[in-house]
């Protein structure tokens, strides 16, 4: 594409100037989550920042998990916590994951360190519905399209089932050239290389691209231009948007037991 400014289109902060007050409120709501519901701390790997966060449930079946965004250079899984109180509602568990950061890491090891963290979770012995904001709806599209079997011998092929990836990112070349890069250091071929838009589509999955109806147009192209190409290649792909919703605030809805994403969310499960 020509003639877009990709670095207005990208930067969310600039975007959204209230966005300081909307990420300490996930802080402030977290932290009350986190006493109210104290969540079991597993680890996946040798690292401070290797850690999930198991907000269980009484309910069987699947297990959510909810990956955090910051466009892989900030935040972690503390910032989420309550994201899980809308599926903890309807008995569902949730699992929250942390990872290492950029530039101390590379986008490609985020991605590395995900599939670990699903490694341990199927230890549990249930299949997984993926979720993610930003960076983590980036993430929760490439669990989905990970071969697990190549990846790990013992793990089933469909240990991901479907992903739901709020804000997502799926191709990474247009910030190659943003400030957002600077920590992230890519790339044209290693932005192309971590983009599932590009992987194989994983046939037989489901995958909802869901995007705040106030988000950029790159935003919205992003979402469309997934579930157009999966789609055609046998994904079970739908496009969702939040009505209103700018990018720190399309999240919002998972906190609520009764909003259309928690039960979408819900119905994932139980497909």
């Amino acid at each position: 594409m020509t003639g877009v400014d990709y670095e207005v289109e990208y930067n969310n902060r600039a975007r959204v100037p209230e966005n300081p007050a909307l990420m300490a409120g996930w802080a402030r709501d977290s932290a009350a989550y986190r006493e109210q519901h104290p969540p079991q701390r597993l680890t996946y790997g040798p690292g401070s920042r290797n850690t999930i966060d198991l907000f269980k449930a009484d309910r069987d079946g699947p297990l959510v998990v909810f990956i955090h965004g910051g466009y892989w250079q900030a935040l972690d899984g503390s910032s989420s916590s309550h994201c899980a109180r809308g599926l903890n509602a309807h008995g569902i568990s949730v699992a929250v994951p942390t990872y290492d950061l950029c530039p101390n890491v590379t986008v490609s090891d985020i991605i590395g360190h995900m599939r670990a963290a699903m490694r341990e979770l199927a230890k549990l012995g249930r299949p997984l519905v993926v979720s993610g904001h930003s960076a983590g709806g980036h993430l929760a599209a490439c669990m989905l399209a990970t071969d697990w079997p190549a990846y790990d011998a013992t793990l089933p092929r469909n240990l991901v089932t479907a992903a739901y990836a709020i804000s997502g990112l799926f191709e990474l070349e247009p910030l190659v050239g943003t400030s957002i890069n600077k920590a992230l250091g890519l790339d044209r071929a290693a932005a192309r290389a971590a983009s599932p838009l590009f992987w194989m589509p994983p046939a037989g999955t489901t995958l909802d691209a869901v995007v705040g109806g106030a988000e950029s147009a790159e935003y919205h192209r992003q979402s469309r231009t997934i579930v157009e190409v999966w789609g055609r290649a046998g994904v079970a792909t739908r496009l969702g948007i939040v009505p209103d919703a700018n990018h720190f605030t399309a999240i919002a809805p998972l906190a609520d037991p009764d909003a259309p994403m928690v039960l979408r969310l819900k119905e994932l499960t139980q497909m």
